[in-house]
This record gives C-alpha cells, structure tokens and sequence, in this order.
C-alpha cells in the first residue's frame, strides 16, 4: 500500500471498534428475548412471531429519542441509564392505545465510537427491555465523523406492540361522566431538559456533582438523570378499565391530555389535587419560568393520564399502588371543544 492511500479509517470511521461493540452487546440483546424471537442475533432483519390465540390484532409502532437528556448522561459519564429511559418512554406511548410490547430496536449514531459507552447504553435498553417483557431484535451502531463531535452521540427507539383491534383505546371510547386519574411521573423523565440545563447552569450555577436543591442531597446529576417511568405493571391489570389514556411528555399536560379527548368535551386538570415535586419548583423559582411555560414544558409530576368511569378510578389507583405508583383523581369532564383546562 502506498503511503498516500486512503483508508476507512482514516476518515474516522474504526470498523474493529463496531465488530468489539456488536461482541459486547450480543449477550445483552440475547437477555432479552422472548418465545416471540425468530433468529439468533447479527441477522440483517429481526424475526418476530406473532402470540397465539390474537383474534384481529393490530400492530402499533412508535419511535422516539430522549432529546436532550442525552448531554446530561454524556457530561456525567453516566450511560447505563439513558437507554432505559428510551425503552419505557416508548412502552408507554403505545400502552395509551392499549398495546402490550413485542420487539424493540435502538439505533446509536457517534462521532468516535467507543466500544465500553456502546455497552453501557445497550446495556439500559436491554434492563428496560427486560422489565416491560419486549424483546431486543435489532438495532444499528454508527459512526459518523464530522456529524457528531466526540463525546457526543445520539439515541433513538422503535418500538412495536399489540392490541386487539376491538381493544383499542383512545378518544372515541371517553364517556362525558369520565373522571380522570394521574399517574406519578419519576421527574422530568425525557422532556424539558433544554430548559432545565440552562436553567442549572445559567441561574443555579451548578455543576452536575452538586448537590442539587432541596433534594435531599442527591446531585444534579442523580436528579436530572431520574429514569422515565413505565407505567405498564401499573396499567395492564386494568386496561379493560380504560377508556383513553395520555403520556405526558413534551408539551405536557396542556399538548398531550387533549390527543385522548373527543371535539365535544374539555378536561379539567384540578391543579389542588397533587403537590408539584421539588425538582420543578425549584427550577421554576431560580428561571423565573411562568407557570403556563412550566405546564408546556414540563410534567409537573403527572407522567400518565387515565381516562376512566367514576366506577373505577379506585381500581385504577390500586393498580397502581400495587406497582409502587402514586396515583390520584386529577380531575374531570365536563362539555366543551377538546381543550385541557387548569383549574
């Protein structure tokens, strides 16, 4: 070879630092499965076989990242948690029309890969996995100098469930009488973190090894990177409880609670009913952030809207309770345009 000739890798792309990775994680993805798995790891594809005995099944599919909840993990070196986050927050987008998990697959893009940063996050995507019983078929590792300034990197999740099609849950099932229940959010969970940063940095002048603000002396960085919750275990006892259900994430309960609301009726969102976690009030206070900003931006500790009959809202609270979840009426229906209101 001459000494002008070019390789891959010196275009920053180490193809023995992806075939270490794709060794790393092969035992992780394998942890996962399920009987559903059809295939053994490194396949081009991801095989899935369907459950038995699904009448009219009807697939749901969602993707998602964990925006920029991400550079607190990076800055932190912590990445066994980050890609936990990314599993539950998609497990709970498609509970909300009463689908149960069947396979996952995680994409990871990074300027310079390391094979050990690689392990960690395949390593949370494997635990969150495991605990919502979905199993890890596939994914992709990339490297792409240039895109991505090191240490930085990027994750995202593709998740596909079930639910049987005369199951389905949403707004044309919520009946005018309906009340609603929230479900405890774990902190910010993937949402609002923009904000939060600077908010940290600029105002509160804290490094992420502080300890953070009337938190009992947990650090920045334990508080911020507080794993987004799954709200199955709490959820799938009473699922044929439910009419409609709503994650809130990004734009909170205002953006979120309205998508399971039908044209003819509002939602009040009794503000009385729960006492906001000290994580939000004290960025509230120290951003001067005004409180219709903090309800767009934020969860505000509510991570899950039920939609329930008045019947079953104590079932739907117990539930949860068994699953080590706070939950509470939050508030009720009443006739209107589909608008969230709080009250």
């Amino acid at each position: 070879m001459s000494d002008d000739a070019l390789r891959y890798g010196s275009a920053g792309v180490d193809i023995d630092a992806s075939n270490s990775a794709k060794q790393r994680i092969k035992s992780l993805v394998e942890s996962t499965f399920t009987k559903g798995v059809v295939g053994a790891f490194g396949g081009f594809g991801g095989m899935f076989r369907m459950p038995p005995n699904i009448q009219r099944p009807i697939l749901v599919a969602s993707a998602d990242g964990v925006g920029t909840k991400i550079k607190v993990a990076v800055e932190a070196g912590r990445h066994d948690t980050i890609g936990h986050d990314l599993v539950n927050h998609c497990v709970n987008d498609i509970l909300v029309q009463g689908a149960l998990p069947l396979f996952f697959l995680d994409y990871v893009a990074f300027g310079k890969l390391e094979p050990e940063i690689v392990e960690a996050v395949v390593a949370g995507v494997a635990a969150g996995c495991r605990e919502n019983g979905c199993a890890l078929i596939g994914g992709e590792t990339a490297e792409m100098p240039g895109l991505y300034t090191p240490p930085d990197y990027d994750l995202a999740g593709f998740i596909v469930g079930y639910v049987e099609e005369q199951l389905v849950l949403g707004a044309a099932r919520v009946k005018p009488d309906d009340v609603l229940v929230g479900l405890e959010s774990a902190g910010l969970h993937t949402n609002g973190y923009s904000l939060a940063r600077k908010i940290v940095a600029d105002r509160l002048r804290l490094h992420l090894s502080d300890p953070f603000p009337e938190a009992g002396g947990r650090s920045v960085a334990d508080v911020l990177l507080s794993q987004h919750r799954t709200y199955l275990p709490s959820l799938r006892p009473v699922l044929d409880r439910v009419h409609a259900m709503a994650h809130i994430t990004g734009g909170g309960l205002l953006e979120n609670l309205d998508r399971a609301l039908p044209q003819t009726l509002d939602a009040i969102v009794r503000l009385e009913s729960w006492r906001v976690p000290v994580a939000f009030r004290v960025l509230m206070e120290a951003g001067k952030v005004e409180p219709a900003e903090m309800y767009r931006t934020f969860n505000m500790g509510v991570g899950m809207v039920v939609i329930c009959a008045p019947s079953d809202a104590e079932q739907v609270t117990s539930a949860a309770a068994k699953a080590g979840v706070k939950a509470w009426t939050l508030g009720s229906l009443t006739p209107g345009s589909g608008a969230v209101i709080l009250s």
